[in-house]
């Protein structure tokens, strides 16, 4: 996939672009947007916006990390339309596989990057606050990778992060293909599906 018709169009008219990579958990979003970045391309994932593990606990949602109501979402729309502005750096979470927790400050948008690229699987669902995203992006993407392959790639991103085969399947079986369902249900909001 190509982004210079972004890279172009913020040339011309100094406006910077926001492009949304989406796709359900293993699709290979992450993938995607890291091969984009480059010296006008900032790349931040939805998923710095993760509640933290002690919220998720008080809350009674850990079981249920990467649904919908275990994110900041109202906090990732502001970030987003925040960073339209290309007038100063802007600092954003990152989430870190390695300790399962959010990082603040972590990823920086300088002023001069064109396009800022953003990937997460609920950049196209049509629920408050997650639907006033779509109005933020110039172009959104979503990544449809054959179920098998993906549920596949999951499974072995659990074990990488140390589950066991038997928890790893149990997850992308469980929540991850519960979240799977109801981002795949989005991707007609989308101007290009990945196949």
């Amino acid at each position: 996939m190509d982004i210079t018709h972004l890279l172009r169009a913020a040339r011309d008219d100094g406006r910077r672009r926001l492009l949304g990579i989406v796709g359900g958990p293993g699709a290979g979003k992450s993938t995607l947007a890291a091969s984009l970045a480059g010296p006008e391309v900032a790349v931040v994932g939805m998923d710095g916006w993760h509640l933290a593990g002690s919220v998720l606990d008080r809350l009674g949602r850990r079981d249920r990390k990467g649904a919908p109501d275990t994110f900041d979402a109202a906090g990732y729309v502001a970030f987003l339309d925040r960073v339209r502005s290309r007038q100063t750096t802007v600092w954003a979470p990152e989430f870190r596989r390695e300790i399962e927790e959010p990082v603040a400050g972590a990823l920086e948008v300088p002023p001069d990057a064109l396009v800022v690229v953003t990937e997460g699987n609920y950049l196209l669902l049509d629920e408050p606050p997650w639907d006033g995203i779509r109005a933020l992006l110039d172009e959104a993407w979503f990544v449809a990778p054959d179920e098998e392959v993906r549920r596949a790639r999951l499974v072995a991103r659990h074990e990488h992060h140390g589950r066991s085969h038997a928890e790893a399947v149990a997850r992308a079986d469980g929540s991850d293909a519960a979240n799977a369902r109801l981002i795949a249900a989005t991707a007609h909001r989308a101007d290009v599906v990945i196949r």
